[in-house]
């Protein structure tokens, strides 16, 4: 099955290749089309309403099965007027790119005492033609809590920015130098295999 990815971001297009990896599904990006790429304004009130937004529009516009995800971040820490929610690279106006969300972040945790508990909430959709749509912000999908630090570990992965100043919960040690575990959660995995599992079924191939 071939499956486009609503993303031009080649490391998230490389991380869902692997969690998909044993479903022998073809999956391509927004760069591999080599066609121009509309613009969607992601005006949702959440990450569900974002990925159905996107999904939509780029179904329209390729004619090709398709999905798009979206996130929100979370803080229990902040006020309302300070959270991210699904602007989570906008600030001031503009798009921020990976250094600049580095050093918002870092400074976002600093004035707060130098940690931020957070959580991402993930959502997908997914359009195989117009009668098969299938949508999820299920907590499956979402991160489990962690912790936000005001300094960098210095590692740097394109891409994932925010992953430098992520600390596990229970230890307290950047998700990078835990050996046994890797920035994006098994859990989370496990959610995307078993939501493309479901619904991406040899009919629609």
């Amino acid at each position: 099955m071939r499956l486009l990815y609503g993303t031009t971001n080649p490391a998230k297009l490389s991380s869902m290749k692997q969690v998909l990896d044993k479903l022998s599904i073809d999956m391509i990006g927004l760069r591999d089309l080599n066609t121009p790429i509309p613009e969607v304004e992601e005006t949702g009130n959440d990450p569900l309403e974002n990925a159905v937004l996107k999904a939509h529009a780029y179904y329209d516009t390729f004619h090709l099965p398709v999905f798009s995800c979206d996130s929100g971040l979370y803080f229990g820490d902040l006020s309302p007027d300070l959270q991210p929610e699904t602007h989570i690279r906008r600030v001031g106006g503009r798009s921020l790119n990976d250094e600049e969300m580095t050093a918002y972040y870092a400074n976002l945790a600093r004035i707060h005492g130098g940690l931020l508990t957070g959580r991402y909430k993930n959502a997908i959709c997914l359009i195989l033609d117009p009668e098969h749509i299938y949508q999820s912000i299920d907590e499956s999908l979402w991160t489990e809590p962690f912790l936000l630090t005001d300094t960098p570990h210095s590692k740097r992965v394109p891409g994932y920015p925010l992953d430098r100043l992520s600390l596990d919960i229970a230890t307290r040690k950047y998700y990078y130098d835990l050996p046994d575990r890797v920035v994006d959660s098994s859990a989370v995995h496990t959610g995307y295999y078993q939501f493309f599992r479901a619904h991406c079924h040899p009919e629609h191939r």
